[in-house]
């Protein structure tokens, strides 16, 4: 398979020799002239994948009712700012501001709203999707470049599209994995000359066998550390939602996306979606090293349950047919059930903060369950 982009790859490895699993990465979404958050348009059934913002307007309206609920419990301060990472089409913001509109009036007209986007293309698709808060909506190309105030983060689906290092056990030890060119001419990977520490590994190289992958992701541990000392700062919460693993362990995950389905990941740069795995537990030491609070670690199915999905679905499908009724349970069913093409089990949730706050729905007995019940 060619295209443009593995043209250009095939290019730089002939000049230069093989290059990282980074880069390669960096390349097939971040390319100027091709890469897949440049020019395609990735959300949605027409898309390569579907987030959780995208399934029902019941998730981000729990995400809602989440900073709503941190908002409080940092003590309601007025010019807070509400903030997305990686906003997509805007579609999780427009239900999160929604609900904060109606159940915190007060949040909604004192604060400002920020979107961290680098894309125009998209930045189009959200100004129009979020038409309503028209005057109040903010556009950044940084996170750095976001004012002063309480902070209030959400970064769904964040984190899995920045770039790891993979390293492969070979005979003599693990070894940078690289992609480089076969005898056909075509992308391959290979390991590399580069080491690394053996401190980063979960257990000694010895134990496990060759051929066996590890992966680590400076990249978004630095952007884990920016958030932390951001809140450290200016006070706040961030939530943070991907898929990914709980515990750091060895395994490869690197895997593309493409007309919602899995695509080898060498087989169509620039026209595929490229991720991978986030280790939550890295982030969380990372959050717990900048000394910043983590409320709880847990699976999304849990974590939106324990906040009242099922409470707002039986609402939202009060009075309604039949078939909305089992759409909305349908809904609820992929956003929180377990098993193949269900989100509740593989993505997590992390949520981090700055002072320290107590933060339902890991901490039950001291904050209170908030109810979103009224209206659509």
């Amino acid at each position: 398979m060619t295209n443009s982009l593995a043209d250009k790859i095939k290019a730089l490895i002939r000049a230069n020799g093989p290059i990282s699993v980074t880069d390669y990465f960096s390349l097939c979404l971040a390319d100027p002239e091709h890469g897949y958050y440049r020019v395609r348009e990735p959300f949605g059934a027409a898309g390569d994948f579907t987030t959780a913002p995208e399934v029902s307007q019941l998730f981000g309206e729990m995400i809602g009712v989440f900073l709503v609920h941190a908002w409080q419990q940092h003590g309601s301060p007025k010019g807070a700012l509400i903030a997305e990472i990686g906003p997509g089409r805007g579609t999780m913001m427009s239900d999160m501001l929604r609900v904060v509109q109606r159940l915190a009036p007060e949040l909604y007209e004192g604060s400002s709203v920020h979107l961290v986007e680098t894309s125009e293309r998209l930045r189009e698709v959200q100004a129009a999707t979020l038409s309503a808060h028209y005057g109040k909506i903010h556009w950044h190309e940084s996170f750095d470049s976001l004012p002063a105030g309480l902070l209030l983060i959400a970064a769904n689906e964040l984190f899995d599209a920045i770039p790891i290092r993979q390293f492969v056990r070979t005979a003599l030890g693990f070894r940078e994995r690289v992609v480089g060119l076969d005898a056909e001419d075509e992308l391959t990977f290979a390991a590399g000359t580069a080491g690394i520490d053996p401190a980063l590994l979960p257990t000694p190289a010895q134990a496990v066998a060759e051929g066996t992958i590890f992966e680590i992701a400076p990249a978004r541990d630095a952007v884990m550390a920016a958030f932390c000392e951001r809140l450290r700062t200016g006070g706040g919460t961030a939530i943070i939602i991907d898929y990914g693993h709980l515990a750091t362990g060895y395994g490869d995950t690197l895997q593309a996306v493409r007309k919602h389905r899995y695509d080898p990941p060498l087989a169509h740069p620039g026209e595929a979606d490229l991720t991978s795995h986030v280790d939550f537990e890295q982030l969380a030491n990372r959050a717990r090293g900048e000394g910043i609070q983590v409320n709880g670690l847990a699976h999304q199915g849990d974590f939106l349950v324990g906040l009242g999905l099922l409470e707002r679905a039986a609402a939202l499908g009060r009075g309604k047919n039949a078939t909305t009724q089992e759409s909305i349970r349908d809904d609820v069913e992929r956003l929180a059930g377990t098993g193949a093409g269900k989100m509740g089990e593989l993505f997590k949730v992390l949520v981090v903060s700055s002072p320290e706050v107590a933060l339902a729905p890991f901490q039950r007995k001291r904050a209170g369950h908030i109810s979103l019940s009224a209206g659509n």
